[in-house]
């Protein structure tokens, strides 16, 4: 995977992060939104693409 396609997704509610990937070609203008498990919530919340 490299750098430059990683983003950060973080939760507003628990501050949690996770890595994923991005096709910046496609979605060059598009904050990604993902549904993610939180593992502090233990349920499936949406994580939204910040700043590294």
């Amino acid at each position: 995977m490299s750098q430059d396609n990683l983003v950060k997704l973080v939760n507003k509610e628990t501050k949690e992060i996770y890595w994923s990937s991005k096709n910046r070609k496609k979605l060059a203008d598009v904050k990604l939104e993902l549904k993610k498990y939180s593992k502090k919530l233990r349920k499936v919340v949406s994580f939204k693409e910040s700043k590294k």
